[in-house]
């Protein structure tokens, strides 16, 4: 054989060997990426839409999602996701806004709980206030959008005096609140809204119906015990207390705890109302005799 057909039959020997490499390389090597990429494809060309319908499915999904969340958010009470534990302190927070400047809270967290599909915080919440505050901050705990449940509650009274003498009348509490939570969304909504927590004035379960505390006369208004009526005149009636203190008073004008009632001008006489801690009295005052008092 000549140079020239030895050249010739050694590239097409060396192209065969080429072939039979690459075959062997994308048959058996890349055989299984081969395969994983067709998978692939054809997943992809399933769900091939045009942008039209991506955007009829995706409004069609808003739709279902708003409706879904509508009805959540008509439900009286709701589960978010994934709470902080801070939240419960930012609640009490906002809530303690309106309360007295005697009001005291104290909120302590004691631990993360299970229950059932359901997480929930435990806190321990202590202090003391007026009946008021405190029956706002049980209304608001028991209330609120996000479900917060009180486990247990203790309250008893205390009468404290201030520096001027004066009673107050407050409550201590103590309670132990689970504050729920869940790992998904399927029981809160996208946009929180707080449940109405405004509560109207409640008369005080726990203020004595009778005291043995009576406030002091701060004001320097008329004691009508032992004050004696000194003379009627148009604008209303002349009184003076024990000390020699002259006043004068119209009807329905306040006393030392109580209110005049009444100027009797035909039979020369004046009649009180007294709240003498709880005991309702009714005092009557006349010109002619130094004490004329009549107690009903």
């Amino acid at each position: 054989m000549n140079r020239k057909l030895k050249n010739t039959l050694g590239l097409i020997g060396l192209m065969m060997l080429i072939l039979i490499a690459g075959g062997i390389y994308i048959f058996i090597f890349q055989r299984g990426k081969l395969s994983e990429k067709k998978l692939k494809l054809r997943a992809l060309e399933s769900v091939n839409y045009d942008t039209e319908q991506l955007n009829g499915l995706l409004q069609d999904l808003e739709r279902k999602a708003a409706a879904l969340d509508s009805i959540l958010a008509a439900r009286k009470f709701n589960i978010p996701q994934n709470l902080s534990s801070i939240k419960f302190y930012n609640f009490i927070n906002v809530i303690g806004v309106g309360f007295s400047p005697n009001t005291q809270v104290d909120v302590e967290f004691i631990d993360q709980k299970k229950d059932k599909q359901f997480m929930y915080f435990d806190y321990k919440i202590t202090g003391n206030g007026p009946y008021n505050d405190v029956y706002k901050l049980i209304y608001s705990i028991e209330q609120s959008k996000e479900l917060k449940k009180i486990k247990s509650l203790t309250l008893t009274n205390q009468i404290s005096t201030s520096k001027e003498g004066i009673p107050n009348f407050v409550v201590n509490f103590t309670a132990n609140i689970d504050v729920f939570f869940s790992l998904d969304n399927r029981f809160t909504t996208n946009t929180f809204v707080e449940n109405n927590l405004i509560t109207e004035l409640k008369r005080d379960a726990f203020f004595p119906l009778i005291r043995t505390q009576i406030p002091p006369n701060v004001d320097e208004l008329l004691d009508v015990q032992g004050a004696k009526l000194l003379a009627l005149i148009p604008e209303g009636a002349f009184l003076a207390d024990t000390k020699g203190n002259t006043y004068l008073l119209w009807e329905g004008e306040q006393v030392y705890l109580g209110y005049l009632t009444k100027i009797d001008y035909e039979h020369n006489s004046v009649g009180f109302i007294l709240n003498k801690g709880g005991i309702i009295e009714r005092v009557e005052l006349g010109i002619d005799k130094e004490e004329n008092k009549k107690n009903q």
